[in-house]
């Protein structure tokens, strides 16, 4: 199972780029195989574009920095 420290620490680094945006996450749960589940909120949870974002963004950047996690899901 992913450090949940180091995710957070993680999401805490990608947060000030949502946040630029009007968006935001919170951290849902992280599952024993590796799946970190965040709910978007603000500007995001709207958003046409969020799954990109959840995908090419948040997930490529927490997967660089916490080689555990296999993947980011919205819930």
């Amino acid at each position: 199972m992913p450090d949940r420290e180091k995710i957070k620490e993680a999401l805490e680094s990608i947060r000030p780029s949502l946040q630029a945006d009007g968006g935001d996450l919170e951290l849902r749960e992280i599952t024993e195989d590796g799946v970190v589940k965040v709910r978007l909120t603000g500007a995001c949870a709207g958003c046409p574009m969020s799954q990109m974002t959840l995908k090419s963004g948040v997930e490529r950047m927490l997967k660089k920095q916490v080689p555990d996690v296999k993947s980011v899901e919205s819930v």
